[in-house]
């Protein structure tokens, strides 16, 4: 299931992005907090300028750039504010004027009488689009927690789950000691960024408390200090989910590797592989198989599937004449 999306409102935008991008409070303070940002696009209100309002997007942030204001400071001083009246009556969520251009005091005066935030910023604006999509696009993210870790082994994010006990942290730090990189134990957050998309973070809320593993009989293993540095990411795309299960006597599971099963996290449907874990089982090294085996699928190349059509090949073919097999010539 998908969870709702997130929203944040312009108030705690401004508050967080107020030093990196020397934001600027022009107007419309007293909406700040009561306006609520919930999605990473963003919306040019060129032809809502011009007079056309039949779709505005008013969800979106509005950037004016010098476009924009070029535009207006063309027109007559009346068409000016009958223009920009006409946009924040379309009640915008904010709007965002660029490179610190000068406006008219008519933006000021709707602004506060409207509650519609007016920030201004000295960034340029194409550059300004990309910064705010960006973390509009990690901030709304949809999210959710998995049991389990998470690793990087030969670049390809390993989702390792199963019950409690199972050996996931275990099989983690021998990854780990493998020369791979941990980016979370126990718990993963999840988010979905972009177009199917899973990014995997540690759900610790201190950087000081994540890459720890905690391993059952021996306590919590601090892998950046016995590792080093090489030993950890932040973050990771989740690519492959490798669920552990207890071995269980007639049970069935992947012989061939024709048929892929797939699971659905955040509603994007990733590879999923289930393993039977039995004592003396080498579990890195099975990770380790499947991370290579990925890459390969990825590049267009499916083992087990160029076997199985080599076999076909084989079988239907003709038998070979006994004649030619028992001639000692």
């Amino acid at each position: 299931m998908v969870p709702a999306a997130k929203k944040i409102t312009v108030g705690t935008l401004f508050e967080e992005k107020k030093e990196e991008w020397h934001l600027e409070l022009l107007a419309g303070g007293n909406g700040m907090e009561t306006r609520y940002v919930t999605t990473a696009d963003i919306n040019r209100p060129g032809t809502a300028l011009a007079g056309y309002t039949g779709v505005f997007l008013k969800e979106r942030i509005q950037i004016v750039g010098s476009t924009e204001l070029s535009y207006l400071t063309n027109l007559s001083q009346e068409r000016y504010t009958q223009a920009v009246r006409t946009l924040l009556n379309l009640d915008p969520v904010a709007i965002i004027i660029t490179k610190n251009l000068p406006v008219d005091e008519i933006w000021i005066k709707e602004g506060n009488q409207l509650a519609v935030p007016i920030i201004r910023t000295p960034l340029d604006t194409t550059p300004f689009i990309h910064l705010l999509s960006a973390f509009l696009d990690y901030r709304l993210a949809p999210e959710t927690y998995i049991h389990g870790d998470l690793v990087d082994v030969f670049g390809v994010g390993l989702l390792i789950t199963g019950e409690s006990g199972i050996g996931k942290s275990e099989c983690a730090l021998d990854l780990v000691d493998r020369g791979h990189r941990l980016i979370a134990d126990d718990l993963v957050r999840v988010l979905r960024r972009g177009t199917g998309i899973l990014m995997g973070y540690s759900a610790a809320k201190s950087p000081v408390l994540a890459h720890h593993i905690e391993v059952r009989g021996v306590g919590i293993v601090d892998v950046y200090s016995l590792y080093g540095v090489r030993a950890i990411r932040v973050q990771k795309r989740i690519e492959v989910q490798v669920c552990l299960v207890q071995w269980k006597s007639g049970a069935e599971c992947e012989r061939t590797g024709l048929d892929e099963q797939y699971t659905e996290i955040l509603g994007v449907k990733i590879p999923q592989i289930t393993i039977p874990v039995v004592p003396g089982k080498n579990l890195a090294l099975v990770h380790e198989v499947i991370a290579k085996n990925h890459i390969l699928k990825v590049f267009g190349y499916y083992p087990a599937q160029r076997f199985n059509d080599e076999l076909m090949r084989i079988m239907s073919k003709a038998p070979v004449d006994p004649y030619i097999t028992e001639d000692q010539e």
